[in-house]
């Protein structure tokens, strides 16, 4: 006979049966235990029997464990979005993309005082959760933590391990990072990642027209950024002080790790912008006033085409058909942190002066999808629950604020993700 569920659980996995979900579940099973903060997990999403079959997936080739609470919730629905979220200590958010499913369940979460982890990548959604539920959620104290997965917390982390390698006197002017997706076998991204990211770039101007609109938060006045290294993403990350950093070419093969890299344009066309944002909320395109049935056929083909199959339309980066076990077991990452600073930040202030000291720190780990970003984010999971005291009581924060003085370095460092000091030189 199974044991009864518990009122509350500590984990709650929503969109569980999608693909990243699943990946998310079976990182989560590693550490479901009587003695482990993880002592009690449920599964959720639109259908049962979908979430049922990746949780069997999950588990294999073992029996799916007793105890693991089955159940039903939808972004559409917000009354079984309270339910869960009533029902949890911490939710583990994996139904993207995040501007069309993630905000409802935010919502739901600051409501009723739970936990919230999402591995969303949107900077729009990400930013607009802070302007609108930090203060609901600072009061009823859930803590809303956007992009605990690959984005972005080894971006982060990553930063404050470069950082702490910068020891008084000492101290950087710029840091550069660069990113390499590594794999022996050819491997797509999903299409969930794929509709993410395309309305990722359709939504820039509301991200800007949001940001016009609140309050200016203080600034430092240089900014550490992102290069592509062989293939990957591109993010603005952080600021430290000094002057701005140079903006150099779109293309560079002499930076210090030897390698080419290329710096990401932005996709600055309104129009473009707009139509791929209309067309991935309304997958059939807009229906006109009085439209014939020959017209109606015809525009739901014209407009289903560019996320019926996006293999073609991103060049084949993306597609409906999701990777396999052995194409994701040959996939890894690799980002490097190349700080350029004073070894005395007296030196800074002598006219002519230049910075005299190099420090090249790399953060690694395996495929960054469905093998790292489950990792990452079931460990934010796990030091929520075992050092809940120490962290904010509540409010909308990202992973770096949060999560910085905890262990979790440690922690990513004991599930194959090292942090590593390459190079610390003087430059004279």
């Amino acid at each position: 006979m199974a044991p009864p569920e518990p009122e509350v659980f500590d984990v709650f996995i929503f969109g569980a049966s999608g693909f990243t979900g699943k990946y998310v579940i079976r990182e989560a099973l590693k550490f479901l235990s009587p003695s482990s903060p993880l002592r009690s997990l449920a599964v959720a999403g639109r259908s049962r029997d979908r979430v049922a079959a990746a949780f069997r997936w999950a588990a294999a080739p073992a029996p799916p464990p007793e105890g693991v609470a089955i159940l039903v919730a939808d972004a559409a629905d917000p009354a079984s979005l309270a339910a869960l979220a009533s029902r949890a200590r911490v939710v583990l958010s994996c139904a993207g993309p995040f501007r069309l499913h993630g905000h409802a369940f935010a919502a739901a979460c600051a409501a009723a005082g739970a936990d919230c982890l999402d591995i969303s990548g949107e900077p729009e959604f990400m930013e607009r959760v802070e302007a609108e539920l930090h203060e609901p959620a600072a009061k009823s104290g859930s803590l809303i933590v956007s992009a605990c997965g690959f984005d972005s917390v080894p971006a982060e982390l990553g930063f404050l391990f470069h950082s702490r390698q910068w020891e008084p006197p000492s101290a950087p002017v710029t840091v550069e990072a660069y990113v390499s997706l590594q794999s022996t076998k050819r491997i797509v991204g999903n299409i969930g990642t794929y509709e993410s990211a395309v309305l990722g770039v359709a939504n820039a101007g509301q991200l800007q027209a949001l940001r016009r609109s609140r309050p200016r938060r203080p600034r430092p006045n240089a900014s550490c950024y992102f290069r592509i290294a062989a293939s990957g993403f591109f993010e603005v990350f952080d600021q430290i002080p000094g002057p701005p950093p140079p903006k150099g070419s779109l293309i560079e093969g002499h930076n210090p790790l030897g390698m080419w890299a290329m710096k990401l344009p932005s996709a600055d066309t309104v129009g473009v912008k707009r139509t791929l944002s209309t067309v991935t909320e309304h997958p059939e395109g807009l229906p006109g006033a009085e439209e014939t049935p020959e017209y109606a056929e015809h525009r739901k083909s014209f407009w289903s085409l560019l996320l019926k199959y996006p293999e073609f339309f991103s060049a084949g980066m993306f597609s409906r058909a999701r990777p396999t076990e052995e194409e994701v077991k040959s996939a890894s990452f690799k980002m490097w942190f190349v700080g350029h600073g004073y070894s005395d930040t007296a030196q800074a202030s002598e006219r002519g002066s230049k910075p005299d000291k190099e420090v090249i720190t790399k953060v690694s780990g395996p495929e960054v999808g469905y093998i790292t970003t489950p990792i990452v984010l079931v460990q934010c999971a796990l030091v929520l629950l075992s050092q809940r005291g120490n962290l904010p009581k509540g409010g909308v924060y990202t992973p770096g604020a949060v999560f910085g003085p905890t262990d979790l370095q440690q922690r990513l460092q004991e599930n194959g993700m090292p942090f590593d000091v390459q190079v610390t030189r003087s430059m004279r």
